[in-house]
């Protein structure tokens, strides 16, 4: 007799209640693992009713308006490089329940790839988030101890409710400005001699790459599947639910191997 399995919605919903930053990175990539052996019954029919509207999350960072953050300047002093990797962390930290979000709240009607697919994302996010965590630990800092970026989590609430949507904003609109901004981040950071802090960034940036790859994947299929151009479909989602526009330089290449190719966002950018 087979042994019973634990429900896929209770686990990626619990991942998202939980709070305290190490303890999410873990339960997401141990609902990841479970998943991945088999050990958890896919029962997200009705997902999104079961997914939180909000994550839970810590009492710090103090989360601000992006308007009013303080200026990080270029890294080169200690604050600033704490400055930047607390926010390369916090980017991170909401990424996991980005990623749990996407598969808790839409698998039910997308199916078993694409919840497998943003399951191993999740994953990546908590092991970015972990390796930020230490980065941060072993220059004397933690998570938590500036403040953050209030808006990453208003692009979730904002396309709950179509998949389509919530595609072509958060890893075809905000994972793909990582692979702009990341590069040149890498060279400060090697600059400065920072062996350690270059490899975390080329391992989070070759990972961007496929969580790109990813998303414009199950978009475009659901493009041809509604007879729409990827493309024009793309941009009209963007104008109506991103705040703020595209900006340019874009690091074209690694776009274009994620999938992103520039007719996607010519004439978007400002």
């Amino acid at each position: 007799m087979p042994a019973s399995r634990n429900s896929l919605a209770a686990s990626i919903r619990a991942a998202l209640l939980t709070a305290d930053p190490r303890a999410k990175a873990m339960a997401a990539r141990d609902t990841a693992r479970q998943w991945r052996h088999g050990r958890l019954e896919f029962d997200l029919a009705d997902g999104a009713a079961a997914m939180p509207r909000c994550p839970a999350w810590p009492e710090k960072p103090e989360l601000m308006d992006p308007r009013h953050m303080p200026r990080r300047g270029k890294g080169g002093s200690e604050k600033g490089r704490i400055a930047l990797w607390h926010a390369l962390a916090h980017i991170e930290f909401v990424a996991i329940d980005l990623a749990l979000d996407m598969a808790g709240r839409f698998g039910g009607a997308m199916g078993v790839e694409f919840v497998a697919d943003f399951l191993a994302v999740a994953a990546d996010e908590a092991m970015h988030f972990a390796l930020l965590d230490r980065k941060l630990r072993s220059l004397g800092s933690r998570y938590g101890a500036l403040p953050a970026h209030a808006g990453l989590w208003e692009t979730a609430e904002r396309t709950a409710h179509d998949v389509s949507a919530r595609l072509a904003i958060v890893p075809m609109v905000l994972e793909a400005r990582g692979l702009d901004v990341t590069p040149s981040t890498l060279e400060r950071v090697r600059s400065q001699g920072d062996s350690g802090g270059a490899k975390i960034l080329s391992r989070i940036l070759d990972d961007e790459i496929r969580h790109v790859a990813i998303g414009t994947k199950h978009f475009i299929a659901i493009c041809r599947e509604n007879g729409e151009s990827p493309q024009k479909r793309w941009k009209s989602l963007v104008r109506e639910h991103f705040r703020g526009g595209l900006k340019a330089p874009f690091n074209d290449s690694a776009r274009l191997a994620a999938g992103l190719s520039r007719d996607f966002y010519s004439g978007l950018a400002s």
